[in-house]
């Protein structure tokens, strides 16, 4: 029988790992921001696609409907993104980054760039190329979007 070592096991390891990034992150972005990690990721999404519904953001992020409903709710009660109804779908709404949201935007991407400097700012020359295009391949396989 095979022995199965946790440490060895790399859905163990890839969980274990974005657990630490994700929550070095969150914890930054709270403290200076006061947006939690789904709300940074609505207001990257939408800064990237004026324009983009609840739907297109699930279906671009891996998050379910009830958390970015959350974070939708959260930074429109902050003034920070607008919705409005789509024109080629009625049921769904429209996001969009305010002045507000853009001002905040200007300031977390830096930071967020910053952040991932830090943390993987220790792999070798093209170490971190390599490692994205292999989470991009296991995304591929398990039937994840296709990143650009």
């Amino acid at each position: 029988m095979e022995t199965l070592r946790l440490d060895d096991f790399l859905p163990f390891r890839l969980s274990y790992t974005s657990n630490l990034v994700s929550g070095a992150i969150a914890t930054a972005y709270q403290r200076l921001f006061g947006l939690s990690i789904p709300e940074w990721r609505l207001v990257a999404v939408i800064a990237e696609c004026d324009g983009t519904t609840q739907a297109a953001i699930c279906a671009r992020t891996g998050m379910d409907k009830v958390t970015v409903s959350r974070a939708a709710i959260a930074l429109g009660k902050r003034g920070l993104i607008a919705r409005q109804p789509s024109a080629s779908d009625r049921r769904a709404f429209e996001l969009g980054l305010t002045d507000a949201g853009l001002a905040l935007y200007a300031q977390v991407a830096p930071k967020a760039l910053e952040l991932e400097r830090q943390i993987f700012g220790g792999l070798g020359a093209g170490e971190a190329t390599r490692f994205l295009a292999t989470l991009r391949r296991i995304d591929m396989i398990l039937g994840g979007p296709a990143a650009d």
